[in-house]
């Protein structure tokens, strides 16, 4: 490939290029302000009003999920493997999802339509299907508006269907977090406040072991569909699809939260539910992740392609950089002695932060790109 194909490559995807938050003159910057604010007023008036009296309970919850956030945090950013995206975007995604989605629209919108239920059809049919016919709409909504929004406050970095994937999977991040600390403050008020650590421990357990498969997931696949349906420079506008997806985040929502209505209260066929749709959520989020992460493979082998005719890298680990974890396992396995496997994996840290250089420097000759090249020589020769 060649020097115009790497830079054509980095134009297109927004890959190195800087994210400015503070934009007054734009019109998003300044609802995403108003609705994160809006979302940390309410979540202020409602934890003063039992931080005095459950102190302790609020505060293991937080630790214990400051503790599940940076674990989820490490994960998601060792999937953004490609063109990475700057930690003020992904921190602007978290803070959406935790304040404005969780308090500023979904806490709104989902007791307005739970009253409505219950008066239309009844206390038993709110209790057994409402969470699954409100939820999914206003929290689904709720967190691929973030998306959206920042879509148009950095449209030179948000390019790609992989983009709104990542973007959505914080905004999921921060409303899971932040909505489970509260659970874990309400849970504590049981049995007037008794035993408010017990009780609190229990509910953010349950949270725990049934985080994962939820609103990071669901809003991943959604964030993805946002792209799709509005289009950028880099990413052809695929209205069907991007509605799929987003439809299809609101349907595994919406069956999670009406398990108990569905099985009629039967604790076995909840369970059996309970696996199923872990399963099948699971499934179509790695099928998003594939469909998505292709132009992003692309790219990065047209930046380093270069790199790897000049004699830079090998082909080997050109196909490692550019493939998926099958590859990147395959390159490091195959050298022979426990040294030799982790100077691979160094390679390929290194080969990552030249192609970064690159991409920053929109495939440019700089001292950032030349140290990155030493640094991989170095490596070599140790």
């Amino acid at each position: 490939m060649t020097m115009d194909t790497r830079e054509a490559a980095i134009a297109r995807t927004g890959w190195g290029n800087p994210f400015h938050f503070w934009q007054p003159r734009n019109a998003c910057f300044w609802v995403y302000v108003l609705g994160v604010g809006y979302g940390v007023w309410v979540l202020f008036g409602m934890i003063n009003q039992g931080i005095r009296l459950y102190a302790p309970a609020l505060t293991a919850s937080a630790i214990i999920f400051a503790i599940y956030a940076v674990l989820f945090w490490w994960f998601t950013e060792r999937i953004d493997r490609y063109s990475k995206q700057p930690l003020a975007l992904v921190v602007a995604a978290f803070v959406w999802g935790g304040f404005a989605a969780t308090w500023a629209i979904a806490l709104s919108g989902n007791s307005a339509l739970l009253d409505l239920y219950g008066k239309l059809f009844g206390e038993s049919f709110q209790q057994a299907f409402g969470a699954g016919l409100t939820a999914p709409f206003f929290e689904e909504l709720g967190k691929a508006s973030g998306v959206l929004l920042l879509m148009f406050i950095a449209p030179r970095v948000v390019r790609t269907a992989y983009d709104g994937f990542i973007i959505g999977a914080f905004a999921g991040l921060g409303f899971e977090i932040i909505e489970d600390i509260s659970y874990g403050l309400n849970s504590a008020a049981d049995e007037f406040g008794s035993d408010q650590l017990s009780t609190s421990l229990h509910t953010v357990g349950l949270r725990l072991l049934t985080g994962f498969s939820s609103h990071i997931l669901y809003s991943a696949i959604a964030g993805a569909g946002v792209v799709y349906i509005v289009g950028t420079v880099a990413q052809r506008r695929r209205l069907g699809l991007g509605i799929g997806l987003v439809l299809t985040a609101m349907l595994l929502h919406g069956l999670w939260d009406a398990n108990v209505g569905i099985a009629n209260g039967n604790g076995s066929l909840i369970l059996l539910l309970i696996v199923l749709e872990i399963l099948v959520s699971f499934a179509v989020v790695i099928a998003v992740f594939h469909l998505t992460v292709r132009p992003e493979r692309e790219a990065m082998r047209a930046v380093m392609a270069p790199e790897a005719e000049a004699g830079v890298i090998t082909q080997e680990e050109l196909d490692a950089l550019s493939g998926g974890w099958r590859q990147r396992r395959h390159y490091r396995r195959s050298a022979h002695g426990r040294a030799v496997r982790r100077a691979r994996h160094h390679r390929l840290e290194a080969a990552h932060d030249l192609a970064d250089q690159l991409a920053a420097s929109g495939g440019l000759e700089t001292p950032r790109v030349d140290f990155a090249r030493s640094e991989l020589e170095r490596i070599r020769a140790s």
